[in-house]
């Protein structure tokens, strides 16, 4: 008797000790510290110039006349591109109320842009014209395929409703659109659901960032007020992962007394790591409440680690932003309450380049050495730490 006590007593401190190690968050998770480049921010302004024949206007319009922001970023041939959004100076002048469009600006070392006399992604006669017009296409994130081909998460505003729409394409300059992203989920249940912001889980391969299986599917973290999960087959098609109350699952909540006491929203594509899947979000700040040392309203960037084995399984948090406003663009203009906006992120010559909308108004970026702790190899199989495929 005394003997199996004793076993009993073995076994669950044996399992109390792997259950305490699997916890266990070692340092040097995180992505960042970033810091701005001395020179070359902003990189891209905008330009009251260009001229666009709109397909639905059948007129000019100056496509980025008033506000260029919000941009994804991917590596391809040895550059940078980045898709931004841009407004052009149609409708009433308030946050929301002018149509966007997505540009194309390519650089050869992250700072300086060649930027496109037109843009690549816009509303047109299309089949998603009712979701995407006048409003337009918001606040890309993208991902490059296994094939080398992208996929495009966006959102979709009509000025009365939004979702996240999905696109891919074989070369960013060549677009077909999907339409949103959980339309056919669970039998039409989140077809009339309002959602944005979604990134697609990535893992580094041969110096890129590349959308990676996890046990089989694809997954993204997507959501503003509290972030949440989807998974995928194909990356076109996605379905939230849900709680026990059949309603999305929520993995990342707001804090208060913190920079994103309002609520997070999904940033960039995550990142697959040696450590877990690293999360950059943006955080808004509340009106009170919130982090003291940042006005209210404000847009700060943060990380967060997620176990690699279940990605809703939150492993770690920082408790400070990452990047704030500081500078005077990125606290003054058509956000006045100050923004940087992280959306997209690569991996180029050694270091990380993070690019983020600066109030609303222009596009910026910051920059982080490589952490070799962080980065871990993509691995295949069963084993350790994780089931990429």
């Amino acid at each position: 008797m005394h003997r199996t006590i004793e076993r009993l007593w073995l076994f669950l401190a044996f399992a109390f000790l792997a259950a305490h190690a699997q916890q266990t968050v070692p340092n040097g998770w995180e992505i960042g510290p970033f810091t701005r480049p001395a020179q070359g921010n902003p990189v891209i302004v905008p330009n009251p110039a260009s001229l666009f024949p709109d397909p639905i206007l059948k007129v000019p319009v100056h496509w980025e006349a008033l506000h260029t922001f919000n941009p994804a970023a991917v590596v391809r041939n040895g550059m940078i591109d980045v898709l931004y959004r841009a407004e052009d100076d149609t409708g009433s002048m308030q946050i929301g109320m002018h149509t966007s469009r997505l540009g194309l600006a390519e650089s050869a070392d992250g700072i300086h842009f060649t930027l496109p006399a037109a843009p690549v992604f816009y509303p047109a006669e299309d089949s998603q014209k009712a979701r995407e017009w006048p409003g337009g296409v918001e606040d890309p994130r993208i991902v490059e395929t296994e094939d080398g081909s992208y996929v495009l998460t966006y959102t979709q505003w009509n000025r009365q409703t939004y979702s996240v729409g999905v696109a891919s394409s074989p070369d960013l300059a060549h677009w077909t659109k999907h339409g949103p992203a959980f339309f056919q989920a669970k039998g039409g249940k989140y077809a009339n659901l309002k959602y944005k912001s979604a990134g697609i889980v990535t893992a580094l391969r041969n110096g890129r960032l590349i959308a990676v299986r996890m046990r089989g599917k694809y997954w993204m973290y997507w959501g503003e007020g509290a972030i949440h999960l989807a998974t995928s087959p194909d990356l076109i098609h996605w379905t939230p992962v849900e709680d026990s109350h059949g309603e999305p699952l929520q993995v990342l909540k707001p804090r208060p007394g913190r920079f994103d006491s309002s609520f997070p929203e999904t940033g960039p594509p995550p990142v697959l790591t040696a450590r877990g899947i690293v999360v950059i979000y943006n955080g808004k700040n509340a009106d009170s409440g919130g982090d003291p040392n940042l006005p209210a309203n404000t847009y700060a960037a943060g990380e967060a680690l997620f176990d690699a084995q279940d990605p809703a399984h939150l492993l770690a948090r920082t408790d400070e932003p990452v990047l704030e406003p500081a500078l005077p663009y990125e606290k003054t203009g058509q956000y006045a309450a100050g923004t940087t906006f992280a959306e997209g992120l690569v991996y180029f010559h050694g270091q990380w380049f993070l690019y983020y909308g600066c109030a609303d108004s222009l596009v910026a970026v910051v920059t982080a050495p490589q952490r070799a702790q962080a980065l871990g190899e993509t691995r295949t199989g069963d084993g350790p730490p994780w089931k990429a495929q």
